[in-house]
């Protein structure tokens, strides 16, 4: 590896280390709001701000450009609270100060009922990362899928505090990752991970009346080894505060794998749509998400 990455790349790592270090020597609290204040401040001003506002444009055509522009505000003030709790996962998920509740308990209750493991999906929306807790609520061993980053670095630091929350493991998302989440059903483990973003590989299914390509994998996953589907959420309440929320998606189960799948997955992206309706500011409009 040429001298100036690795230099750049230690100095990424330092500039990140430092700000784990800053956040977990101030107040939980004091750390969720100061870092969503600064990017509230900051972010608007770079170009991923336009890409914001066209998908609000997109999703939101009856709003006035001041009503998506507050919303996008919003939007970056609690990517910056979910910045800096991320690094506070532990204290988030401790329970000594109830700042995470499951609503309502009786649909936790259902799915914790079932023998079988489980699929269950989040979204970008509110602070994604504590979802996963929601394991300990229905007593399952979780196994989770991320997104690798670059930096080899940073990517060690961020999976050493999100593994945790995943007794099962903790996968990158790799070419084998499918074979290694079969593996992990088979043992009783229940597979958690995020499939609101655009995949191009995915069919193009209705999200907020216009069509998005969106991941079929959970849906696929989910007929293939006759599993439950849900979707999840974990809204931000007030501060750091949340409350934990998830939904069955219905998989038809006939002679046609793919149009199942795909039927399965207009039901997943509707439930994220209605989720995002109640949160518009709490979900992640500066991605790619239609064409």
């Amino acid at each position: 590896m040429p001298f100036i990455r690795r230099l750049r790349l230690r100095f990424e790592y330092a500039c990140f280390l430092l700000a784990v270090i800053i956040a977990r020597a101030m107040p939980l609290d004091a750390a969720s709001w100061l870092s969503g204040k600064l990017w509230r401040l900051i972010a608007p001003r770079l170009s991923r701000q336009k890409r914001a506002l066209a998908n609000l444009a997109l999703a939101f055509p009856e709003k006035s450009l001041e009503e998506r522009t507050a919303i996008a505000s919003a939007m970056w003030e609690n990517l910056g609270r979910t910045f800096a709790e991320s690094f506070r996962i532990d204290t988030l998920t401790a329970g000594k100060r109830e700042r995470i509740v499951f609503e309502p308990a009786a649909d936790f209750d259902r799915a914790a009922n079932g023998a079988k493991p489980f699929i269950v999906c989040g979204l970008h929306l509110g602070n994604w990362e504590i979802l996963a807790h929601g394991g300990q609520r229905l007593g399952v061993s979780l196994v989770g899928v991320y997104q690798r980053v670059s930096n080899p670095h940073v990517e060690a630091l961020i999976r050493s505090l999100r593994e945790p929350l995943y007794p099962s493991g903790l996968l990158p998302k790799t070419p084998v990752t499918a074979r290694a989440l079969l593996r992990a059903i088979e043992t009783g483990a229940s597979p958690c991970f995020l499939a609101d973003l655009r995949d191009d590989r995915g069919p193009r299914v209705p999200f907020f009346g216009r069509p998005a390509k969106s991941s079929a994998f959970p849906a696929q996953l989910a007929r293939a080894c006759n599993l439950s589907l849900f979707a999840g959420a974990a809204f931000r309440v007030k501060g750091a505060r949340f409350s934990i929320r998830i939904a069955p998606i219905s998989i038809p189960r006939t002679g046609d794998r793919e149009a199942d799948a795909r039927v399965a997955t207009e039901a997943l992206q509707r439930q994220y749509e209605a989720f995002i309706r109640e949160a518009p500011e709490q979900w992640m409009w500066a991605h790619r998400k239609w064409d």
